[in-house]
C-alpha cells in the first residue's frame, strides 16, 4: 500500500472565517496555524503547502489570560547602539491588534520558506469587515471554540 502525497496542483483550498471575539488568544491561534498547515484533513502533506485561507477577524477583542498583558514582553533590537526596545503585549495589542494576532499565529508555523508560503494565506482585521466576502467564506469559528 502506497502512502498519498498530495501535489500543489491537485489541492482545493477553501475560505475559512475565524471571529476571534472571547476566544483565548494562544488557543485560537493553535487551531489557525493547523488550518494553514492543513492538518485538520487526510489529505496532510508535511513538505507541500496544502492549508486553507484563513480569515481573522474582531482581533481586537481577543482574551489574553493570565497577567500577560503586563508580563509577556516584546523584544526588538535595531542592530545600532541602544536600539533595544521591550514592549509590553497590552501596549502592542492597544497600538495595532490585528498584526499582534498576525505575529503570533505565524509564530506557530514552521520557520522557513513553506511557513512563509502559509502565512501569506492569513488575512487578520480588527473589526468585523473583510473584503473577502466574494471568496463566500465558510464560518469555522464553532468548530474553533470547542
Amino acid at each position: 500500500m502506497k502512502s498519498y502525497l498530495a501535489k500543489p496542483l491537485e489541492v482545493e483550498r477553501q475560505w475559512l472565517l475565524v471571529d476571534a471575539t472571547d476566544l483565548v488568544l494562544g488557543r485560537m491561534s493553535a487551531r489557525v496555524a493547523a488550518l494553514l498547515r492543513d492538518k485538520h484533513k487526510p489529505t496532510f502533506t508535511p513538505s507541500v503547502d496544502t492549508g486553507d485561507f484563513v480569515i481573522v477577524i474582531n482581533a481586537d477583542k481577543v482574551r489574553v489570560t493570565a497577567n500577560k498583558l503586563l508580563t509577556k514582553i516584546k523584544y526588538s533590537h535595531s542592530r545600532i547602539p541602544g536600539g533595544f526596545k521591550q514592549v509590553p503585549l497590552g501596549v502592542h495589542m492597544a497600538k495595532d491588534a490585528a498584526d499582534t494576532v498576525r505575529q503570533v499565529i505565524k509564530g506557530m508555523l514552521p520557520h522557513n520558506a513553506l511557513g512563509r508560503q502559509m502565512a501569506r494565506k492569513l488575512k487578520v482585521y480588527a473589526g468585523t469587515e473583510h473584503p473577502h466576502a466574494a471568496q463566500m467564506p465558510v464560518n469555522y469559528t464553532e468548530t474553533i471554540r470547542q
